[in-house]
This record gives structure tokens, sequence and C-alpha cells, in this order.
């Protein structure tokens, strides 16, 4: 399977989200994700369901929510029906994991966990086999435009071995400082899908910036 690239309309220009999504929707890159953050769970506020809402019919792009939120199990609905595709919650967020990505798959969408850098992989072995994402943290989340944490190499090929020794088909996603510099390092380590923020559209040509990374 080709590698996914997921640009981050975190890092776009929040006063013309329109252009960002039709840059992203006439690009080779099949997905788009979306930072959701509450200022609880992490220390900073981006967007929620009215924006999703909004662009929503702007394309047909997968689109890859990332709920860095609290109680998160209470928005499933609502997000599905703003047009979630796939829908990661942290597993630092819930208290009864394995019953948020059942709520998840029932509501019709693909589930994804998130962990945060300090966050072993192998807490994942129990639910691995049930989920469809694991979204790495190589960043601290709440912020764009981090310096990449370099322990992620060796996370990311520990959870591909977790994910051969469990039987699981979930994508393995990399959300942080993902660049050219170290794209193709992560995807030899085992990722499937690069989420690129600030060197997709704080790049000078952020349509060339998908391309390359799309082929790195």
């Amino acid at each position: 399977m080709a590698h996914i690239i997921a640009p981050s309309l975190l890092s776009a220009d929040f006063a013309d989200l329109k252009s960002a999504v039709r840059l992203v929707d006439e690009s080779p890159a099949p997905w788009l994700h979306l930072d959701v953050m509450d200022g609880v769970f992490v220390p900073n506020i981006s967007f929620g369901l009215p924006v999703i809402k909004a662009i929503r019919p702007l394309t047909k792009k997968v689109f890859d929510i990332h709920l860095m939120i609290v109680r998160p199990d209470q928005f499933i609905g609502a997000f599905r029906d703003a047009g979630a595709n796939v829908l990661t919650v942290h597993y630092e967020a819930c208290t009864h994991l394995h019953r948020s990505i059942q709520a998840i798959k029932a509501a019709g969408m693909k589930a994804g966990v998130a962990i945060n850098p300090h966050t072993s992989v192998h807490l994942l072995e129990d639910v691995l086999a049930d989920i469809d994402l694991v979204c790495v943290m190589s960043v601290n989340p709440g912020f764009g435009g981090q310096a990449f944490i370099e322990r992620t190499y060796e996370k990311v090929a520990a959870l591909k071995t977790l994910r051969v020794r469990t039987g699981s088909q979930a994508l393995i996603e990399i959300d942080g400082g993902v660049g050219s510099g170290n794209a193709k390092q992560l995807l030899a380590a085992g990722a499937d899908v690069l989420v690129a923020g600030n060197s997709v559209f704080g790049a000078g040509d952020p349509a060339s910036a998908i391309v390359d990374l799309s082929t790195p």
C-alpha cells in the first residue's frame, strides 16, 4: 500500500480556509487532517464542529479528525454528522478506551487512537486489533511548528512489530514535525500516514510540498 499524506489544516491560514481545503482537494493527498482542541486536554483551542461542517462540502477527501479533547465520547455522533471519516481519540483522555473505540465504529467511522510522546505503544496491545489507526504524536500535542521528537522512529518500529504480533490491520500515523527531512525514515520504520502541517502550508509552494511528500 502506498503511504498516505494528510495535510493538517491547523497550519493553514484561518482567514482563508476555503482556499486551503481546495488546495488539498486538488492535490494527490487523499486525506485532510483536522485537529480539534479544547484548551483543557491540550493548552490550545483550535476549531470545532461548525468549521468542519462548513468545509465538508468543499471536498470529498477523507476527513481525518483528531480529537484532543476531554470526554470525547459525548461528541462521537456530532463529529460523524459533521462529516468525519476517521475519528481519533487520545488514549490518555479515555477512561474506557475499548468502549470509546466500539462507539466510534458503531457510528460508522474508522476508529483511531492517539498516544502522546510519553505513552508506550505497548499500552495499546489489548485494543490494537480493534482499531483502524494509531496516531503517534511526534511532538507534544497542542501547537503546530514544534521540533520532531527523534524517539519516534523507535516507537514506530516497535508498533509495527506489535501490529504483526496482534494481527492488527491498524495504520500507523505520525503527527508532528513531519517533513521532507524525516519522511523517508518514518516510512522505512513502518509509518503508513504522514500528517504534514507547517511543511505544507508553511512552504513557498504548498501544492509542490504535498507532491514531494507523496513521493519521498
